[in-house]
């Protein structure tokens, strides 16, 4: 029953922004940070799995465990520069003030990502292409990410106002901070490709390709609105002559040739 309070907790954060504040007891904002780690791990599990289960049950499973490095690792990496920023800014807040309204925006990230999971295994089935579906967790990590930040920023202004333990300036260099983590997420998500993989390809844990996410995302788009060049080809050219083609061609020729002799 405790650790059932301490996940709907979790959840509760969102409706009130003043629980940020409101934890003073340390034992119980450390059980929180805890419970907010667990559900980041869960959800992103979760939605892994589905969007691995395109390929195969182990492309699945490593795709699940991708996903929660990528949530996870992203925040090591970024938090230490935004907490150290806003102390020199003269903000206020504990590191685990901090801690918790940061994991707090990527619960809520993760929880709206996963909320798409029957979408995504509706345009499995129906037969959505790897390129579209590629696409499609790409606006859905964005989708959800801006819920995400736009909570923690919420939560930030709060600080601001009403607490008067948060700088005005730390609001602003918080949304440029947000840039850079997207940035890091985007890089990392890029090294640790790939998630989804393609039916045709074999199962690979770490793939390695030329170019980047970006370009990346504008072969999926062209693939989607226009056909390969080699499609093309065989449009234009509907009968092509093969090696076996052109002998048996100067066969006939040569046999016509020796009956008018």
């Amino acid at each position: 029953m405790k650790n059932s309070n301490g996940l709907m907790e979790v959840f509760k954060i969102f409706q009130n922004a003043e629980s940020y504040f409101d934890i003073r007891d340390k034992k119980q904002s450390n059980k929180l940070i805890i419970y907010q780690v667990l559900t980041i791990c869960t959800l992103t599990f979760i939605y892994g799995v589905v969007m691995g289960s395109y390929h195969s049950f182990v492309q699945s499973i490593v795709a699940g465990l991708k996903v929660i490095f990528l949530f996870l690792c992203t925040l090591i990496i970024c938090f230490p520069s935004f907490f150290v920023i806003q102390q020199v800014l003269g903000s206020k807040m504990s590191l685990r003030q901090m801690l918790i309204i940061t994991l707090s925006g990527f619960v809520l990230t993760s929880a709206i990502a996963l909320s798409f999971a029957p979408i995504i295994v509706f345009f499995q089935i129906t037969g959505g292409n790897y390129h579209f579906l590629q696409l499609l967790h790409v606006a859905i990590f964005i989708f959800s990410g801006i819920f995400g930040m736009r909570l923690m920023v919420d939560a930030l202004k709060f600080a601001c106002e009403k607490k008067n333990i948060y700088p005005q300036v730390g609001v602003t260099v918080f949304r440029i901070w947000i840039i850079i983590l997207a940035f890091v997420g985007i890089q990392l998500a890029w090294n640790l490709r790939p998630f989804l993989c393609d039916k045709n390809e074999d199962f690979k844990l770490f793939r390695k390709y030329e170019g980047n996410f970006y370009t990346a995302i504008i072969y999926s788009v062209e693939q989607l609105t226009s056909p390969d060049e080699d499609q093309k080809k065989e449009t234009k050219l509907p009968y092509q002559y093969s090696d076996t083609t052109h002998k048996s061609v100067i066969d006939s020729a040569y046999f016509i040739k020796k009956l008018k002799k």
